[in-house]
């Protein structure tokens, strides 16, 4: 692998001959590997029962190594958001967050939505997600993966940290920050990484870096834990500014790493400024350590921290719910029916559970919960997000396997005969876990699994 000179300069200068070892990669191809949805199943049984070759990775124990020529987007199990296509280390930040169910937590810079499904399946469908991304196009592949991935709690936001956190200062427990960087640790997978490299890209990504982590100490409650990541090697984005971030907020204390079970401390001579900032607390992967590369630091409010004014939030008014959907409710899911719904322009919406309490309305939210469907000719729709959060739990369900002929046709958009569903719409499953839905009729069940999602080739 050739690098960028300024780069391999910059490197050799802090790290004399240990620049070869450190950037010796540890395997000839960039690692691939997928990361467990542990909403859907745990490790222990995806690895039981998969049918492709995955070994488990050392960063995280939901995370597995395939082999290099292993494509999962059109796994019947990716479809049904049971894992997600993930680099092995890149799985290392959010495992390091230690959410727990009932949590609030924030991930500030959230698509493509890996880790931000990570931090979903901690919560266990209890507590709150707040998952935002900036760029709005992104925002909306975010939205698209948590919907996949059957996350019921998320509220999606396609926002501008500094604004997140004038409108929900102090409230989460945990607010992960995987921040926009020079993406150092891509120079192999990615060759415009290395083609657009410059020490002005650096500089502004730490300028960046410095801002969203300022708004994310903002939204962070006292006695929170905030987990800041990059996949880069720069210094300025890495131990320096955390460096600086703990010096200008005495508030926060560095939690040590070294027990982690990956990686390699951070190294002092990357913040020559702080000269007392224990940057052996961090933590990085090299190439060598079996990753592409990611600096990550892990870092508590203090419990007695200043608690901000809270603003004033007008409570939601919940939509009527619709006799249409009353009766789709009581027949397909029982559970649901009692649940309050919302307003989504033409759509009905199931609200994330505990977001009734954020200060939203100033906010642009891309999603606020599962969506549930509309009521079209005095009929309730259902939509597919419906069925991909729930449908484990629907009345009426089709049961596939991975070897069952049916699944193929199902993801490439075709009718299937039924087997174990009765008329009316109904779940289509595999091995148990949700595929979206369809309605059955005369033995058949019309798919209406989005033709975007479908495995046309």
């Amino acid at each position: 692998m050739e690098f960028p000179k300024d780069f391999t300069a910059r490197e050799k200068a802090l790290l004399g001959d240990r620049f070869e070892e450190l950037y010796t990669y540890a395997t000839a191809q960039p690692a691939r590997g997928v990361t467990v949805n542990t909403l859907r199943c745990t490790p222990d049984w995806f690895a039981a029962h998969t049918d492709f070759a995955a070994e488990p990775s050392k960063f995280c124990r939901a995370a597995f190594t395939t082999a290099a020529d292993f494509r999962p987007g059109r796994h019947p199990w990716h479809h049904a958001g049971l894992l997600y296509a993930q680099e092995p280390s890149a799985s290392a930040p959010a495992a390091l967050l230690d959410v727990r169910p009932g949590m609030r937590v924030a991930d500030l810079c959230a698509a493509p939505g890996g880790k931000t499904s990570q931090l979903a399946a901690a919560l266990q469908g209890q507590g709150l997600l707040l998952a935002n991304e900036f760029v709005a196009a992104r925002a909306e592949i975010l939205r698209q993966n948590l919907e996949r991935m059957g996350v019921t709690n998320a509220v999606i936001t396609n926002e501008d940290t500094a604004n997140l956190a004038k409108a929900l200062p102090g409230q989460f427990d945990r607010v992960l920050v995987d921040a926009p960087c020079s993406g150092e640790g891509m120079f192999r997978k990615e060759a415009v990484a290395a083609a657009q490299h410059s020490d002005a890209l650096v500089a502004h990504c730490a300028e960046l870096g410095a801002q969203i982590l300022e708004n994310a100490a903002a939204l962070l409650a006292p006695g929170g834990v905030l987990v800041y990541s990059t996949c880069t090697f720069a210094p300025a984005e890495d131990e320096a500014q955390i460096a600086a971030f703990l010096a200008k907020h005495p508030e926060f204390t560095l939690c040590d790493l070294s027990g982690c079970g990956f990686g390699r401390p951070g190294e002092g001579n990357r913040a020559p400024d702080h000269p007392d900032f224990h940057a052996e607390y961090t933590r990085r992967i090299w190439p060598a350590d079996g990753g592409e590369g990611h600096f990550m630091a892990k870092l508590q409010k203090a419990a007695d921290a200043e608690v901000p004014n809270q603003p004033k939030v007008k409570p939601p008014k919940a939509a009527k719910p619709s006799a249409e959907w009353l009766e789709f409710a009581r027949a397909y899911f029982p559970a649901l029916a009692s649940r309050s719904l919302a307003g989504a322009g033409e759509w009905l919406l199931l609200p994330a559970p505990g977001s009734e309490g954020l200060n939203t309305a100033k906010l642009r939210v891309v999603r606020g919960g599962v969506l549930a469907g509309s009521v079209l000719k005095k009929r309730f729709q259902p939509a597919h997000a419906l069925f991909m959060a729930y449908g484990a739990d629907c009345t009426n369900r089709e049961e596939l396997t991975l070897a069952d002929p049916r699944t193929a046709a199902w993801l490439r958009g075709e009718e299937i005969d039924a087997a174990t569903a009765q008329n009316g719409w109904c779940a289509v499953l595999v091995d148990g876990f949700p595929l979206g839905g369809g309605k059955v009729s005369g033995g058949r069940i019309k798919n209406h699994y989005p033709k975007g999602l479908r495995n046309l080739q």
